[in-house]
């Protein structure tokens, strides 16, 4: 991967030029630059990537806007996101106005705006596709994570008894975020536990349903983040579709309703995005580099305007 100069994008009629402030490097963004799993060239580009640029989310500035334009002013403060790519890992993307784009709220600043978007955009289209009601048990695995770590807080906005699954250097973190109980696995074993769960949310990807069928109530669901082993996601619905226990593994969809929803919980202070780091643009290599580690806390920002 490297940085180089091309020239600014001109707004089409319908477009925006917007100056991006903050962007994060995520999990989708890492598929779409490796191609892996191979499933996602369907929607990102079956050769290569369809953008020059990596970048599926965004925060920053209209500075100027196409003839045609009417939701969108100058100056004004947007957030946007679409799992395909953007190209928003640069200083300016033009962008179509009905994109997934919203105003940022006031409250937020341009690196928690970017950090509302890829993350929990996965994380409410997994919950939601699960009758919850109060007082319901989840166990949330990888309760650290940008996915995870959002799905903790909405989960606790409708009211759920939320067990989540981290490390021990993490665990005053995660009961920030409103767990009810917190399992080390450095510790302990989650998947080998006495409790029952309506429903399991692997927001890792690291565990799989035979591990986690035992956890399950009767009429319980199992939900994963990964395609898991021999993508065994994708036909598992399928096989397990009139069994006591299922597996559920939905499109995330809807980008704009996500968008709403989290815009909503932001500024009624019910969810936090959780930041890690922040790199520069220069520094996209490294900031890639720790993605993949699979040790990030969160979200990580990139920042290309410095």
């Amino acid at each position: 991967m490297n940085v180089e100069e091309v020239e600014q994008p001109r707004p089409r009629p319908r477009e925006l030029l917007i100056s991006v402030h903050a962007t994060t490097v995520n999990r989708t963004d890492y598929g779409i630059l490796t191609g892996k799993p191979y499933l996602i060239r369907a929607f990102a580009g079956l050769l290569k990537p369809r953008h020059r640029s990596t970048g599926t989310d965004f925060a920053g500035e209209v500075v100027s806007v196409g003839s045609a334009v009417t939701r969108f002013t100058v100056g004004q403060r947007v957030w946007g996101f679409n799992d395909n790519g953007l190209g928003t890992h640069a200083q300016y993307v033009a962008l179509p106005e009905d994109e997934a784009i919203l105003p940022v709220a006031d409250t937020l600043t341009y690196e928690q705006a970017a950090a509302c978007a890829e993350a929990a955009h996965y994380a409410y289209n997994f919950i939601n596709k699960v009758p919850l009601r109060k007082g319901q048990s989840v166990l949330v695995n990888g309760g650290t994570g940008a996915i995870g770590s959002a799905a903790i807080q909405f989960l606790k906005y409708h009211g759920v008894q939320v067990t989540a699954v981290c490390a021990t250097a993490h665990m005053e973190l995660v009961k920030t975020l409103g767990a009810d109980r917190v399992i080390d696995y450095l510790k302990e074993d989650f998947t080998r536990e006495n409790a029952k769960y309506e429903f399991v949310f692997d927001a890792v990807g690291k565990s799989s349903f035979a591990k986690c069928k035992s956890l399950l109530t009767q009429g319980g669901v199992y939900l994963s983040t990964e395609l898991g082993a021999g993508n065994e996601n994708i036909y598992l619905p399928f096989t397990t579709a009139f069994a006591d226990r299922k597996v559920i593994f939905p499109l995330p969809v809807n980008i704009k309703r996500s968008m709403a929803f989290v815009q909503k919980l932001v500024i009624t202070q019910q969810f936090r995005p959780v930041i890690d780091r922040y790199y520069s643009l220069a520094q996209i290599r490294e900031a890639f580099e720790y993605v993949a580690s699979g040790q990030k806390i969160g979200n990580v920002i990139l920042r290309p305007q410095q």
